[in-house]
């Protein structure tokens, strides 16, 4: 498991509508992020105060344009999700601990949505096996 996953954690609910803005649209201005909130627009410093907060977390990247800090995703959506589940599923999973429990959550949770996803999980597997030989 890579090390970096395990500081990844869930982003609150101001910075998840952040997120999907910068990566809807980035690289933007904090007055740019406030004004595509719409009527949800919140107070400057608020929205400045989240989007340091994400970039000292490492989604975001950030450079100056003059006064005004331009703030980009530094992971896509997927890399975002992929290293939440590594951190979560491996904060869960220990090596002296039964892993079942979880393995089956996963495969019950991927298969609820769509039975596709057993699919995709079987030639993940089959391509971790590959890759490890």
């Amino acid at each position: 498991m890579k090390t970096r996953a395990k500081s990844i954690r869930p982003l609150g609910t101001l910075e998840e509508r952040v997120m999907h803005i910068i990566w809807r649209g980035g690289p933007l201005s904090v007055r740019e992020v406030n004004r595509r909130l719409g009527e949800d627009a919140l107070a400057h410093t608020t929205v400045m105060t989240t989007l340091d907060r994400l970039y000292k977390k490492g989604l975001l990247s950030r450079t100056k344009d003059g006064v005004a800090s331009i703030y980009s995703a530094a992971l896509t959506r997927d890399e975002y999700q992929q290293r939440l589940v590594e951190a979560t599923v491996s904060g869960l999973m220990t090596k002296d601990g039964d892993a079942a429990p979880v393995l089956a959550a996963l495969v019950d949770a991927a298969a609820e949505i769509d039975e596709e996803n057993l699919v995709r999980l079987e030639a993940l597997i089959a391509e971790r096996r590959i890759s490890s030989d």
